[in-house]
């Protein structure tokens, strides 16, 4: 089962000039390429094994039961920084390699676009279309101006992917066809209550995280955002981070807020498509279980920052101030 987590990822990162940071370059794969080129076609089952026996080792926990809460990984033990990032590197890189490989047998068929003028009544779209403007221009007047002056308060993190933080119309529509059909809420009811139509993501240094989203947490609620949601997915096997959501007050809308450090933005990106694809819920459990075991393989690699497992959850009104 994917964690929760949002589904922006595959987008690109930020590249505004001021933050060239932010953008690691991939390692060039020229040599893999030419490696798998030479490779014979293998079975499924043969692409499975080999997979398993990269991912198979003491660092990971065993699957849980699609019945049982998720097996939570043990953190890797504190290692000089250096150590740490050599180990990222070769595992960013092999975990590329991996995905790679697993396209080659699990080539899956590219859905069409919606056309969501059949899907939806010419009524229901044309209120979609309506509060999307509102969402918009609420994100440009109200939620971006107020989160750069957070970022401007700290220079030691930065806000990545802004260019990319209101999701598309068409993908909107999508997230909210379930909420309208199945809840019957109406599509400005949808539209607000979607956790990420709106989204922010701010990375840290590693030895600042902690103290860094703290600040930040504070910052928010100093800009009038409400907290509405908070999760701690740092002792995740499947993804690291921390995900909120916050809401605008005077328009009620939601955004999301993503923590990260460069490196668990960067496995973010790495995995995302394996998430994607079991959120899709795929039905050879081979795929599931060699995805999973991907996501555990990059995650694990990601070092946790010291104190980040100790910042609580949050739902609506647990926390109290002083």
């Amino acid at each position: 089962m994917a964690a929760d987590r949002s589904d922006d990822a595959a987008e690109p990162p930020d590249d505004r000039p001021d933050h060239p940071a932010d953008r690691p370059n991939p390692p060039a794969d020229n040599t893999e390429q030419s490696r798998r080129a030479q490779i014979e076609p293998r079975s499924i089952e043969e692409c499975y094994n080999d997979l398993r026996a990269i991912t198979e080792s003491p660092e990971l926990t065993e699957p849980a039961a699609r019945s049982e809460p998720r097996a939570r990984s043990k953190p890797p033990e504190p290692t000089k920084n250096g150590h740490q990032e050599s180990h990222w590197e070769e595992t960013a890189e092999l975990g590329r390699s991996m995905w790679v490989e697993y396209k080659r047998h699990w080539s899956a068929e590219e859905r069409p676009p919606v056309d969501w003028s059949k899907v939806l009544s010419h009524e229901v779209n044309a209120q979609l279309d309506e509060e999307y403007d509102h969402t918009a221009q609420s994100e440009r007047d109200t939620i971006s101006p107020r989160m750069c002056e957070v970022e401007g308060r700290d220079a030691t993190r930065h806000l990545v992917g802004f260019d990319h933080r209101l999701k598309g119309l068409d993908r909107i529509k999508e997230k909210v066809y379930e909420d309208m059909d199945l809840l019957g809420r109406s599509p400005r009811e949808a539209i607000s209550l979607l956790p990420d139509a709106v989204r922010y993501t701010f990375q840290y240094d590693e030895a600042r995280y902690t103290q860094g989203v703290w600040a930040d947490i504070a910052r928010m609620r100093e800009q009038g955002f409400e907290l509405a949601k908070l999760k701690n997915l740092w002792s995740d096997d499947q993804y690291k981070g921390i995900n909120s959501q916050w809401i605008e007050p005077d328009t009620g809308q939601r955004f999301e807020l993503q923590f990260h450090t460069r490196v668990s933005f960067e496995a973010k990106e790495i995995t995302h498509g394996a998430y994607e694809r079991l959120r899709t819920h795929p039905d050879d459990a081979l795929e599931e279980l060699v995805l999973e075991a991907f996501q555990a393989k990059v995650t694990a690699a990601v070092p946790v920052p010291p104190g980040a497992t100790g910042i609580p959850d949050y739902s609506e009104g647990e926390w109290h101030d002083g």
